[in-house]
């Protein structure tokens, strides 16, 4: 299968990408949260990257994002049930990590000085 045609990569690469994994897991508490709060949170991500991200994944059927009539503007995000269901399998692996890191940094260590 060619990869301009195959959808399920597109996906993975959406929600595994450095800023996607960043945001469902920020999301995954259950939280409204307005942009400046995920920028906050995000430090690193810069405001287009951000909002690159945050358009993809609700494209996508991840995130929901609601548009407050009021002035300013207000704007919140949250997990739609699909996006719940792919944080909760990330918040897992993030878990594993986390529990998995010693292991890890002896292998690279093995890895480093044979």
């Amino acid at each position: 299968m060619q990869v301009a045609v195959c959808p399920e990569r597109a996906i993975m690469e959406h929600v595994t990408s450095r800023w996607g994994v960043l945001a469902l897991q920020a999301l995954s508490n259950g939280e409204a949260w307005r942009f400046s709060e995920l920028r906050r949170e995000l430090e690193h991500a810069s405001e287009k990257m951000l909002t690159q991200t945050l358009r993809t994944l609700e494209r996508d059927g991840f995130v929901h994002r609601e548009v407050f009539p009021v002035i300013p503007p207000h704007v919140e995000y949250t997990l739609t049930p699909l996006g719940k269901g792919a944080a909760n399998h990330l918040v897992a692996l993030a878990h594993w990590i986390e529990a998995n890191v010693p292991e890890v940094t002896q292998a690279q260590q093995r890895y480093d000085n044979p």
